[in-house]
């Protein structure tokens, strides 16, 4: 840190002022709103003492750190004579402006001014965090605290690299296929959480990126207790298509080289479900939306986690040796019967099965196309069972099995005629 013993430029020096002050306006405003004896001058001036500290040197850096927890204690105590309260959030938020000032009399502008818009953020959503941290289950809490552990404990300590003679398991592979599997369904499950009573349209688009046999199986019950059966057709499908955007992101980050192999069938599914969702809502005309909410189950426990990576390990390993011995032809039997139990396990092991050069990244693409469409396939039993009106049941059937038909079509011509490879190499 520089010291007394030189002259500071002027224009330097007035922008950190301008930027201490203004951070410290920021956070003490919120205060002064929020009806705080610790408001607007007090934040300011603190800030200023940590950007003038900071140039000052070391030791009155200490110093200040010293005089501010004085003036915390000080404030404390008042409160408690006053009203027998703490004042804990204020302290903690007159400690970090105060540090956020040293930053700026270090030279720093991002960080000092990016921490107070936090700091004001966490402050104003006082009753918002208090609502959702109160409305979180014992489960839901369980599932963050376990999305950490597996993503920031224990992926760091396994090994990369396989550990078999046979080239056929790699552990950190696996396990990363479990983070990003997981990570995408705790997010949409907070999305489904958040936006589910906005209507049906939206929880089948969220919880089909969540589990879409699962939100198929919600959707069809609650439109039959709400005699909205005529809304299973297209409900159905907007989970089916996010299931496949779904393994679409999935693919993309293992392998992105399977890209083109991918977008091809995809495409071609989305344009023939694009029609049928058109003509379904037209035939439906202008019914009011009854607002719903899709009862999933938190995305992430040691079961799930279980689950995932062994039909991963079980999908990779059977997937290389059946590709050993048949081809391409083999790893696609594999996908369509693994699509039947988890497609987003089956579309992370050919991924990284192309990401290791084992296959080439246009038979990943084929064999994520090939999990989505029996994923897709598996969702038709469900309606079946659950909605009782047999004309849509059977409207749904064809609308479903034409989708199908053009995923499949569209992944033959690509075998046939190689046009991703033509796209990935021109």
């Amino acid at each position: 840190m520089p010291t007394l013993d030189h002259t500071f430029p002027a224009a330097p020096i007035a922008l950190k002022m301008a930027v201490s002050v203004g951070i410290g306006m920021l956070v003490g405003l919120e205060r002064e709103w929020s009806s705080k004896d610790v408001g607007v001058r007090t934040f300011s001036i603190v800030s200023l003492l940590g950007m003038l500290a900071s140039l000052a040197g070391e030791n009155f850096v200490i110093a200040g750190l010293v005089g501010v927890f004085l003036l915390v204690a000080a404030a404390n105590t008042r409160s408690i004579l006053t009203d027998r309260s703490l004042e804990i959030t204020t302290s903690a938020a007159l400690m970090v402006i105060y540090l956020l000032g040293v930053l700026v009399g270090m030279g720093h502008i991002f960080t000092p001014v990016a921490g107070a818009v936090i700091v004001t953020m966490l402050l104003a959503w006082k009753s918002e965090l208090n609502r959702f941290a109160g409305g979180l289950h014992p489960s839901e809490v369980r599932s963050a605290v376990l999305m950490g552990l597996i993503g920031f404990v224990i992926y760091p300590i396994l090994p990369d690299r396989y550990i078999d003679p046979w080239q056929l398991f790699n552990p950190s592979d696996a396990w990363l296929s479990i983070i990003a599997i997981a990570g995408i369904g705790f997010l949409n499950y907070v999305l489904l959480r958040v936006y589910s009573t906005r209507g049906l349209y939206l929880g089948a688009i969220f919880g089909g990126l969540v589990n879409s046999s699962a939100a198929v199986a919600e959707v069809s019950a609650r439109i039959q207790g709400v005699s909205m059966a005529s809304r299973a057709t297209v409900l159905c499908l907007l989970a089916t298509i996010a299931m496949c955007v779904r393994n679409l992101v999935l693919a993309t980050l293992f392998a992105p080289s399977s890209l083109a192999a991918t977008l091809l069938p995809l495409i071609a599914m989305a344009l023939v479900t694009g029609l049928w969702i058109g003509l379904d809502l037209r035939r439906q005309g202008n019914v009011p939306e009854e607002p719903a909410t899709l009862a999933l189950d938190s995305p992430i426990s040691l079961s799930k986690i279980l689950r995932f990576g062994l039909l991963f390990i079980a999908i990779q390993v059977s997937g290389t040796l059946l590709t050993k011995a048949f081809g391409g032809n083999g790893l696609l039997a594999t996908s369509a019967f693994g699509g039947l139990v988890s497609s987003a396990s089956t579309t992370a092991a050919a991924a990284t099965m192309a990401r290791h050069g084992s296959i080439s990244p246009s038979l990943a693409g084929s064999a994520t196309v090939v999990a989505s469409l029996a994923s897709a396939l598996v969702n038709l039993p469900i309606v079946w069972r659950a909605v009782k009106d047999k004309r849509i049941v059977r409207r749904l059937t064809w609308e479903m099995t034409t989708i199908i038909a053009a995923g499949i079509a569209a992944v033959l011509v690509d075998r046939s005629f190689g046009i991703s490879e033509r796209l990935m190499h021109p």
